[in-house]
């Protein structure tokens, strides 16, 4: 078989028409080969720029994710060791204060009793002093009047009477303990003798039927229970010292029954909240006992608000064993109109509905950015949080104005910033506004939105 490789120019010109056409047929077989290798070669290419490409976006993913994960690291880094009053909860800062400021008492009261200096106050700029407020008007008076018992001059060789030329006063607060005491009905009872009739009033209503508290006690221990925050175990111990028996079950059930008769108060307040055409709303988790698991359970306590704008204000809560959408659906099941609410997805069957308008809580929305600002360290972070600084200050500024005055400062100002604010990031690198929901407008709160 010829081998192409070896002939020269002059051997193909004395060639006969076999050999000629054994050496073209040599040729197509070797140009096929070529080609083949070519392609496989070319198909090993496009692997290897395969297998590049994915190496390239698993890095940038591994990039990103790592980018998020020291994000979140450095949010919780802040939380857990940031400054210990933050750390601390109120109840515990407030327990911390309190000692401090008795200690301090007793110690200058042990420093002017011994005769001692007072100790050199503190510089004004390391602790403020709280100031003296007056006393309140409203409070009772007891006057004590102090007046010389001789009102004759006392220097010897005058004796003439003394003539009162004015007076100092001076209040000091004083406190009467909690004091039972017992209310004891007589009601006669008046008969005809001649018509066999007997006659006698009424027991007058009460919050427990037959039952030993009167309102007053029944409204002292609820207000010691949920306002005050004080548990049925140390009311019992409080009033134990004025020898009265009330053990913590019996004070359980007086608060039941009292709420039971709250009820309708409750309804006429939740339909005059309700009547609100705008309404913010927000949940809280509480920490509820839960008999027989030997712990407590995490529920949730919803708040629902009237605006701070109306003349009316109102709010009305709502205890619930969870976070799902339900409970609020269940709870504004005939109401229609706005509520400003944060991104909670529980919202989102509520606003499906028809006649149910989302207005987004726009400190909600700058708490994300300004997180992303200091943790993540990212310019456009920092440019969102600086826009929505400009609305921020109109709103303060309009604050105190009418409603017609904040409504002319919002479409002649605060809009032009919502629709820069609106078209700036539709207008950047990367479909920005697409991934994080810029148009939207629905979702920007009524407080500020433009329209």
């Amino acid at each position: 078989m010829l081998d192409p490789h070896l002939l020269k120019p002059e051997d193909l010109q004395g060639l006969d028409a076999e050999a000629a056409k054994q050496l073209a047929r040599v040729m197509l077989e070797r140009i096929a080969s070529m080609t083949a290798q070519i392609n496989d070669h070319a198909k090993h290419l496009d692997e290897r720029d395969r297998q590049i490409a994915e190496r390239d976006a698993l890095i940038k993913y591994k990039d990103v994710k790592l980018q998020k994960l020291t994000f979140e690291l450095a949010r919780y880094k802040a939380w857990k060791f940031g400054a210990k009053t933050e750390a601390m909860t109120a109840e515990q800062r407030r327990l911390f204060e309190e000692t401090a400021a008795e200690d301090e008492a007793d110690l200058q009261a042990q420093a002017e009793a011994l005769g001692a200096a007072s100790p050199p106050e503190a510089d004004a700029g390391s602790q403020r002093r709280p100031r003296r407020q007056p006393l309140p008007e409203h409070l009772r008076r007891v006057e004590h009047h102090h007046e010389p018992e001789d009102t004759s001059c006392p220097n010897e060789g005058c004796g003439r009477p003394m003539v009162r030329i004015g007076e100092d006063v001076s209040e000091r607060l004083d406190i009467v303990p909690a004091e039972f005491f017992v209310h004891r009905h007589v009601r006669g009872k008046w008969a005809c003798k001649c018509c066999r009739t007997l006659v006698q009033e009424p027991v007058a209503p009460q919050v427990i039927d037959k039952g030993m508290p009167a309102p007053g006690l029944v409204a002292h221990t609820m207000v010691s229970r949920f306002v005050d925050h004080m548990p049925y175990y140390r009311q019992e111990a409080v009033n134990a010292r004025s020898g009265v028996h009330t053990p913590r079950s019996t004070l359980a059930a007086w608060s039941g029954a009292g709420a039971a008769e709250l009820q309708p108060l409750f309804e006429a307040h939740k339909a005059f909240v309700l009547a609100c055409p705008v309404l913010h709303a927000d949940e809280t988790p509480v920490a509820m006992l839960d008999p027989g698991a030997g712990k407590t359970r995490r529920t949730y306590i919803w708040g629902y608000a009237k605006s701070e704008y109306d003349p009316h204000p109102g709010v009305v809560y709502d205890f619930c064993l969870g976070r799902g959408g339900k409970y609020p659906m269940a709870f504004l099941n005939d109401w229609r109109g706005t509520l400003v609410c944060d991104d909670y997805k529980g919202y989102e069957t509520l606003f499906k509905l028809p006649g149910r308008t989302e207005a987004g809580c726009l400190v909600h929305a700058r708490r994300k950015f300004n997180e992303l600002m200091r943790h993540g360290h990212s310019e456009v972070a920092a440019e969102a949080v600086r826009r929505l600084a400009w609305i921020f200050k109109l709103e303060k500024d309009a604050r105190d104005g009418s409603a017609q005055d904040r409504l002319t400062i919002r479409q002649s100002q605060t809009r032009l910033h919502w629709d820069e604010l609106h078209a700036w990031p539709c207008s950047g690198p990367g479909q920005w506004s697409a991934r994080h929901g810029c148009s939207r407008a629905a979702r920007w709160p009524v407080s500020a939105r433009p329209s």
